[in-house]
């Protein structure tokens, strides 16, 4: 097995390996797993590792747990679920990791969701946005940080709720767990809110295989008032692209899921959309005190600034510490039980993982693109608590049944 430095040089960003003690091993650190697509999609994964490795070095030159260093072992997944399952059962025989933690697709999170749940061990899903992973496929021995498909797709879905004029919705989304969740919870909440709403003419191109001028054409017929998009990465670029050149998004309103993240809007320049609303990361202009300072830690440690992956990384490694100091043990049930009900201080505000779903309560920005020097941004933006939109203990135990 390559370990990610490897990986990491070939898509020309070095990484280093481990974050620890140099030389450092056995008795002398904890070993926290980390999985993740990292020659897949690097622009969101090797943020994340960023911020994770910064939390680390935060934390173990603060003194670590438990008298030890942590020390990050981390794998590539290559975007694959029977990969990522076979990196899990390596750095837990291997590497003796205690947990494993990470990954970006939900797919492979709930792949090695399910191992864990097999094989009895804690895993700590950091970004997959599947609803599955914690509701309808949720185990003991599974937690996830971010914000899931739901609870961003309820977000949006409230804001949109108050435009009135959107009666007439069209969505497009990758046909995979994730975007088929994101369209169903943002109809759900929306039909909720505004029983006056219609939904016409999806689209579902595959992941990173969209025909972007057919989806344009086959939105652009079904005629909607607004478009709730879920494309994202180079899908999410054509797409915009397209529809721009063929004048979709005129006169319409389009919600845009994931859109409003650096690693998304970033890359498209002077060509980003302006006036969507969109989940995102400003992080320009959150003037938090506990935020400010990871910006300045992020920005000197790395020379660059961070994406939504970087504070996903770091927040996941200050679960795993507070997680640990609760535990005082690397047992796995110890873990699991304290990581049920955990709360600890973030640079995004406070957070908890409820206890009856595994679910964190880590909110999104929620606002509008525009171009501001050439580049998109979020403006007129908030931060929206998570715990304002989980689902009621009473619907979880229906969907963990």
């Amino acid at each position: 097995m390559k370990i990610v430095k490897t990986h990491l040089l070939t898509a020309g960003i070095a990484v280093g390996l481990v974050a620890g003690a140099a030389g450092s091993a056995g008795a002398q650190t904890i070993k926290i797993g980390d999985i993740n697509s990292y020659t897949r999609l690097p622009g969101h994964t090797v943020p994340y590792r960023r911020g994770a490795v910064l939390a680390i070095e935060q934390i173990n030159k603060s003194g670590g747990v438990m008298g030890k260093k942590l020390e990050l072992i981390s794998r590539d997944d290559k975007g694959k679920p029977g990969e990522a399952v076979k990196v899990a059962q390596e750095l837990f025989l291997r590497e003796k990791v205690v947990l494993v933690s990470g990954s970006l697709f939900s797919h492979v999170g709930l792949a090695i969701s399910a191992w864990a749940k097999r094989n009895k061990r804690l895993y700590i899903a950091a970004e997959p946005l599947a609803d599955a992973l914690v509701w309808s496929r949720g185990n003991k021995y599974t937690f996830r940080l971010r914000p899931s498909t739901y609870m961003q797709a309820a977000m949006l879905a409230a804001e949109a709720a108050k435009i009135k004029k959107a009666k007439r919705w069209a969505p497009i989304a990758p046909n995979y767990a994730y975007g088929k969740d994101a369209v169903a919870a943002f109809q759900k909440v929306l039909k909720k809110l505004r029983p006056d709403v219609t939904f016409v003419g999806a689209q579902w191109p595959g992941l990173f295989k969209i025909d972007a001028g057919a989806e344009v054409q086959a939105l652009a017929k079904a005629k909607p008032d607004a478009i709730y998009n879920v494309t994202f990465g180079s899908d999410l670029a054509k797409f915009v692209r397209e529809g721009k050149l063929r004048g979709l998004f005129k006169g319409r309103l389009v919600v845009g899921l994931l859109t409003g993240e650096p690693e998304y809007l970033d890359p498209l320049k002077g060509e980003a959309p302006e006036g969507w609303l969109v989940t995102g990361y400003p992080w320009y202009e959150i003037k938090a005190n506990d935020h400010a300072t990871f910006v300045r830690d992020y920005q000197a440690r790395w020379k660059d600034y961070p994406r939504i992956g970087s504070i996903v990384g770091y927040n996941t490694m200050l679960a795993i510490h507070a997680m640990l100091k609760k535990a005082s043990s690397t047992d796995t049930e110890k873990m699991v039980a304290a990581m049920r009900g955990l709360k600890f201080k973030t640079p995004s505000g406070p957070i908890m993982f409820r206890a009856i779903d595994h679910q964190s309560t880590m909110g999104a920005w929620v606002g509008w693109t525009k171009l501001v020097n050439g580049k998109g941004k979020m403006i007129n933006w908030k931060y929206l608590d998570g715990a304002g939109y989980l689902p009621s203990d009473a619907e979880v135990r229906k969907m963990r049944k």
